[in-house]
């Protein structure tokens, strides 16, 4: 009699195999955390993670948006990551933006927002063209193999420093720290490691310091003597919020932006068919492609509120005081809003992915900015030399933060 041969396959995944608070689960397969995904929106309310006050997982589309609209229930404050940031760290470094509410917030933001003049704006948008350009013109004289490295780190960097006016000599340096304040965000034998990012957060601190003194008494016509100079209701950035502002920028969009240019690349050559009709007819097809590439990658995997009031949401109760996690990976896989939302589509019409958060007062205000960049880096890219490719599979950061591509190899032919 014959044996039947026992089945390779894996068990199915249940709900209750899922723990997304055991940092284990962050290193599994992307394909595996996307099906755990699935399984906790078919909950019919929030499922809590964690031992003691855990946290609520806010994973459907609709619960994600509607708690992003609602700051006076679910809110930023103390701090929209893991661990808060502390006191001390505030007192020294100055509040993120991010981390605030209401009318300290709405300050802030105005602050900023008046700062970006119509002038600034358009020198921007030539300045991305002309960045874009010659990063381009270096990938093709060096040949570099490393895509993360050599371009898609390079372009929202010079940007953003172009956009502050960060003198030449210190970018090198500011670079590295960059670096150093990143690479520890996310799972490292299920602890953080914010040391070293703090150090690497001071030094860029005094860098700004010593620039907003100098604009303060000759202003040049960037982002930085316009925000140390500005006076909105008699207030303009002191040093310290300065700084903190531009650790937000460097760590926040710069990180950001250079992995969806990543993920941007390898999808598109992983697809092929959606690389050709991308291109032709990319003015046509190029803000669908980037709203789909960051869809489908959501290059922030979450963020944290605390509630503040007493309210319902998505069939749950929630009290003053208890963590709720705004899983923007799952709802922008949402089978209740996405067809085939596993399917990369640069045609996706209407495509409401939350990748620049779900909306209300702390909508990413550098989401214009990022657009601009990927569709200009991407026309250099796939016009200029021939066949550029994702040549071998990006290498990810574990990150229960950030979908973070630390290598990604590629090659081309000039043109």
């Amino acid at each position: 009699m014959k044996v039947p041969k026992q089945s390779s396959a894996p068990p199915p995944l249940r709900v209750e195999d899922v723990d997304l608070a055991d940092p284990s689960f962050w290193r599994l397969p992307r394909s595996v955390r996307l099906e755990s995904f699935a399984l906790l929106r078919g909950l019919p309310a929030p499922a809590h993670f964690g031992t003691g006050p855990g946290f609520h997982a806010l994973v459907r589309h609709a619960d994600v948006m509607e708690a992003s609209r609602r700051p006076k229930e679910f809110a930023s404050a103390p701090g929209v990551t893991t661990p808060e940031p502390a006191a001390w760290a505030k007192a020294v470094f100055g509040n993120s933006m991010v981390n605030m509410d209401g009318p300290e917030h709405a300050r802030m933001r105005r602050i900023v927002s008046r700062a970006f003049t119509p002038k600034l704006l358009a020198d921007t948008e030539d300045d991305v063209r002309e960045v874009a350009r010659r990063i381009v013109d270096g990938m093709i004289a060096e040949r570099p193999r490393d895509f993360v490295a050599s371009v898609a780190s390079r372009m929202p960097f010079e940007i953003i420093c172009n956009l502050m006016g960060i003198p030449g000599r210190y970018r090198r340096e500011i670079a590295e720290r960059i670096d150093q304040a990143s690479e520890n965000v996310g799972v490292k034998r299920g602890l953080r490691m914010p040391g070293r990012g703090l150090r690497a957060l001071a030094h860029m601190q005094l860098v700004m310091a010593k620039l907003a003194r100098e604009r303060r008494s000759r202003p040049t016509g960037d982002l930085i003597s316009a925000l140390v100079t500005a006076d909105i209701d008699g207030q303009s950035l002191t040093s310290r919020q300065l700084g903190a502002f531009f650790s937000l920028l460097l760590v926040a969009g710069v990180e950001t932006t250079r992995n969806a240019i990543a993920h941007g690349l390898a999808l598109l050559s992983g697809h092929p068919d959606q690389r050709a009709l991308l291109m032709s007819d990319f003015d046509r097809r190029a803000d669908g492609a980037v709203d789909e590439i960051v869809r489908h990658s959501t290059p922030i995997i979450q963020f944290r509120r605390t509630v503040a009031a007493p309210c319902e949401l998505g069939g749950r109760a929630f009290h003053p005081g208890e963590k709720v996690v705004l899983f923007y990976a799952s709802a922008n896989r949402d089978e209740a809003v996405f067809e085939n939302p596993d399917v990369f589509d640069i045609t996706r019409d209407p495509n409401p992915h939350l990748g620049y958060g779900g909306g209300g007062p702390h909508y990413c205000l550098g989401a214009h900015l990022a657009r601009q960049e990927m569709k200009a880096l991407f026309h250099e890219l796939f016009t200029r030399p021939r066949d550029l490719r994702a040549v071998g599979a990006a290498e990810l950061v574990d990150s229960s933060f950030d979908n973070r591509v630390r290598a990604l190899p590629f090659a081309f032919e000039p043109s």
